[in-house]
C-alpha cells in the first residue's frame, strides 16, 4: 500500500508540472501566433458561422519593400473587402463610397487577436492549452482563453502548429455554448507576396477621412457619465464626431477591457413616441438601442452579451465625466 501511495503522489506531481508547463506554453503559442502573422505571407479563405448563416472571407497578407500589407473580402452576396497599408485601413462597399480611416483596424476580432499586446491581453484572460485538433487536415495546438471577469464572451483559438497561424476561431458565451465561429478552409503559405499583394501596393486607396470633429469643449468631457461597466473594462475615449457615411453628430464613448471595444453613442431623440428599446445581434455582437424618457437615444454596439450591453446602455446618466 506504501507504494501505491507513493506512485499515485509522483502521479500526481508529475501532472501538476505536465499543467503549469502547458499553461506557460498557452502564452508562448500566442506569441508565436502573433509573430507567424506578423511575418508571414499566406491566403487563408474563412468560413463564419453565426445564427444559422455562414459567411465566406479571404485575408490576404503579405510583405513588400518591408511594409506589411493585407486584404479582407468578402466572397458572397454583395461585395465587400478592406484594405490595410500604411497604417490605415480603407473601407469599400458597394451600398456607399469608399474611405479611409487612420490607424483602424480591420473588423472583428479574429483578426485583432493577432495584433494585440498580449500583456493587457493576459491581465483580463487566462490562457490555457487545451490540447491537439485537426484544422484544414493539418495539426493544430489548442488554446483557450477563460474571462476573468462575469459579463464576457470567452474564446477558443486553433493554431497551426506548422506556422503559428490562428485557423480557427469560437467565441463562447457564459454558458460555453458556441455564439461565433471563424474557421479556415483553405491556406496557402508562400515565400514571396502574392500578385494582389503587389496590387494593393500600388493602388489608389480614397483619402483618410478625420475620424473626430473635436467640439470646443471636448477636453472637458462629455455630459454624460456611465454608471455601469462590466468589470475590467474601462473610459478610453470620448468624443463629439460625425458617423462615416451618414453623417450623423453623437457624443461618443469608447470602453475597452483591451481586447473587447464596445461602442456607445449618444444623440438627442426625436420627439413624439414613447421610451423604447431595440436588440440586434450579428454574430457575437450586440447593439443595443433605447429612447430613455429624458428623450435621449442611447446605442451600444459591442462583441459582448446582450445583457451587458442593455446595462450599460440603462446606466449611461446626465453628468460630467471625470
Amino acid at each position: 500500500m506504501n507504494g501505491l501511495r507513493a506512485v499515485a503522489l509522483l502521479f500526481a506531481w508529475a501532472w501538476s508540472c505536465v499543467a503549469v508547463a502547458e499553461n506557460e506554453s498557452a502564452e508562448a503559442l500566442l506569441q508565436q501566433m502573433q509573430q507567424s502573422y506578423r511575418q508571414l505571407n499566406f491566403e487563408l479563405t474563412l468560413v463564419e458561422y453565426s445564427q444559422g448563416q455562414l459567411e465566406s472571407k479571404r485575408l490576404t497578407r503579405g510583405h513588400l519593400d518591408g511594409e506589411a500589407l493585407t486584404h479582407l473580402t468578402y466572397l458572397n452576396g454583395r461585395p465587400r473587402e478592406f484594405v490595410q497599408r500604411d497604417g490605415e485601413t480603407s473601407f469599400f462597399d458597394v451600398s456607399h463610397h469608399g474611405y479611409t480611416l487612420k490607424g483602424s483596424s480591420l473588423p472583428g476580432l479574429f483578426y485583432r487577436l493577432q495584433r494585440i499586446p498580449l500583456e493587457p491581453l493576459l491581465t483580463q484572460y487566462d490562457a490555457v492549452f487545451a490540447g491537439r485538433s485537426r484544422v484544414l487536415g493539418r495539426v493544430a495546438q489548442v488554446v483557450r482563453l477563460v474571462p476573468r471577469a462575469e459579463h464576457c464572451y470567452g474564446y477558443v483559438l486553433w493554431l497551426d502548429q506548422e506556422s503559428g497561424l490562428l485557423v480557427k476561431l469560437d467565441t463562447l458565451d457564459p454558458e460555453l455554448g458556441v455564439v461565433e465561429q471563424s474557421m479556415g478552409v483553405a491556406l496557402r503559405i508562400s515565400e514571396e507576396p502574392s500578385a494582389l499583394i503587389h496590387e494593393l501596393k500600388a493602388a489608389r486607396l480614397p483619402p483618410v477621412m478625420p475620424a473626430v470633429e473635436q467640439s470646443p469643449n471636448a477636453q472637458h468631457g462629455l455630459p454624460w457619465q456611465t454608471g455601469w461597466v462590466p468589470e475590467g473594462f474601462e473610459l478610453r475615449s470620448q468624443d463629439k464626431h460625425k458617423l462615416p457615411v451618414t453623417e450623423q453628430p453623437v457624443d461618443y464613448l469608447m470602453l475597452s477591457n483591451g481586447l473587447v471595444d464596445v461602442s456607445v453613442y449618444v444623440a438627442q431623440a426625436g420627439t413624439g413616441g414613447e421610451a423604447q428599446q431595440q436588440l440586434v445581434r450579428q454574430g457575437a455582437t450586440h447593439l443595443v438601442s433605447l429612447i430613455n424618457p429624458a428623450r435621449v437615444e442611447i446605442t451600444v454596439v459591442g462583441a459582448i452579451p446582450a445583457d451587458t450591453a442593455r446595462r450599460i446602455a440603462e446606466s449611461i446618466t446626465p453628468g460630467m465625466t471625470p
